[in-house]
């Protein structure tokens, strides 16, 4: 049995939803720093949220075909973050800030996995999302039949997840870690409900327990 599956809540703005989440579970706070997305936040006010983070939650900063810029100022908001690459970035715009980081993987039918994994062999994880219109999932779930088994990077599931399925992705696939942005929102984008975001990290121990209880499932 793997270590218990980690949690990522993403898209957060506001101090009481960073407190929320860390006291459900999390073990990392996204901060969107994409400019259109109704999630963004600034340098600056992520920097402000981060300071409510105890030692072991890590801060985590999403980006989309930022410039190199973009990138310094968020790094010098948040050195210890994270980077999670959402856009259209190739292995060497992901490795030039020098530092750990996440490629997003937008899955739909034909979408060759394996090969998107080796090509990034460097990142710390391959996030699975959606494939919609514009960056990001919009809350939708893929086919997880599309995965293929043994990929050999660790996997982060995204796309859609709440606490009513998050138990069926980790039974199912077994992923390193899961991801969810719009499935504890109750309010709007970007505002977190506190309920939701506890339901959803409950949902995640009951999954790791059930999996070390029948580890063939």
């Amino acid at each position: 049995m793997k270590n218990r599956t980690r949690i990522k809540i993403c898209g957060l703005t506001r101090e009481a939803d960073v407190l929320a989440a860390v006291e459900a579970g999390a073990d990392a706070i996204g901060f969107v720093f994409y400019a259109k997305s109704a999630r963004y936040v600034s340098p600056a006010r992520a920097a402000e949220l981060a300071q409510l983070l105890p030692p072991f939650v890590t801060p985590v900063g999403l980006f989309v075909n930022a410039s190199a810029a973009e990138l310094e100022a968020g790094l010098r908001a948040l050195p210890n973050m994270l980077l999670q690459f959402h856009g259209d970035e190739t292995p060497q715009d992901c490795a030039r800030p020098g530092r750990p980081y996440m490629r997003a993987a937008r899955m739909e039918p034909g979408f060759d996995l394996v090969d998107y994994a080796q090509q990034h062999s460097a990142a710390q994880a391959i996030l699975l999302d959606a494939h919609v219109e514009g960056y990001g999932g919009g809350g939708k779930v893929f086919d997880w039949s599309l995965i293929p088994k043994n990929l050999g990077s660790p996997l982060v599931l995204s796309g859609g997840l709440h606490a009513g399925n998050v138990l069926a992705g980790i039974t199912q696939l077994r992923p390193w870690a899961v991801d969810v942005s719009s499935g504890v929102e109750a309010q709007g984008r970007g505002l977190k409900c506190a309920k939701l975001m506890r339901e959803f990290c409950e949902a995640v121990a009951q999954a790791d327990a059930l999996a070390a209880s029948s580890p063939e499932i």
